[in-house]
């Protein structure tokens, strides 16, 4: 198969044409080989315009929704981001071209595993474990937080690790009624906004606790 073709038919069909225009977005997705972050027997899938299971229940997110995410976190390079639920490290490569420097959480072992693995080229990126929810406060405070997954709330654990000015980027809720949504910090307060409807995979441990009513 030849991958470099189907990746830059990804970019010119996928996500140039969901009104994803960012430079650098563009370039990280034409530059970084997706073929290399999903198992090897799905391979021959990495281009297709869908999730890619790369373990049960986790997924390498479809190109479109992502790249838009991306491009709505506005990354420079001046940023230092935390990336919560790398998987196997392939946003984590998407995001090392665009921003400073990149914290990559996992909470599956051997996924953080395969990350490192994966990422060892790329050296401004730090593969770290622990609770997703729980976000990485050793590298605190961040420019940008990316969520790379969906949840059904942000925890305020992950709000806390906002720098001044920082915003964290995430689909909220599940399905189609999920919405991309830009947490901003400043001033001690955190606001956010809402901008387009995007359904993605959920990340594990992002659920609202449960109210029991007797």
């Amino acid at each position: 198969m030849d991958f470099e073709a189907a990746r830059v038919k990804m970019v010119d069909n996928q996500i140039r044409t969901t009104d994803v225009t960012s430079h650098s977005v563009l370039s990280a997705f034409l530059t970084v080989e997706r073929e290399t972050f999903v198992p090897e027997k799905s391979k021959a899938l990495a281009y297709i315009d869908n999730d890619v299971e790369i373990c049960p229940g986790r997924f390498l997110m479809e190109a479109s929704p992502l790249a838009k995410l991306l491009q709505l976190a506005a990354i420079t390079k001046d940023d230092t981001v935390l990336e919560v639920g790398c998987g196997t490290g392939y946003t984590s490569a998407l995001l090392s071209l665009i921003a400073g420097s990149v914290t990559a959480l996992e909470s599956d072992e051997a996924l953080a595993a395969t990350a490192k693995a994966n990422l060892a080229a790329y050296p401004n990126v730090a593969v770290v474990t622990g609770g997703l929810e729980k976000g990485h406060t050793a590298g605190a405070p961040y420019d940008l937080i990316f969520v790379n997954g969906s949840v059904e709330q942000v925890p305020a654990a992950l709000l806390g690790q906002l720098a001044e000015g920082g915003r964290l980027v995430t689909v909220e809720g599940y399905g189609n009624a999920a919405r991309a949504k830009v947490f901003v910090s400043e001033r001690g307060a955190v606001s956010e906004n809402v901008f387009f409807n995007a359904s993605v995979k959920p990340l594990p441990g992002f659920a609202k606790l449960r109210e029991f009513v007797f």
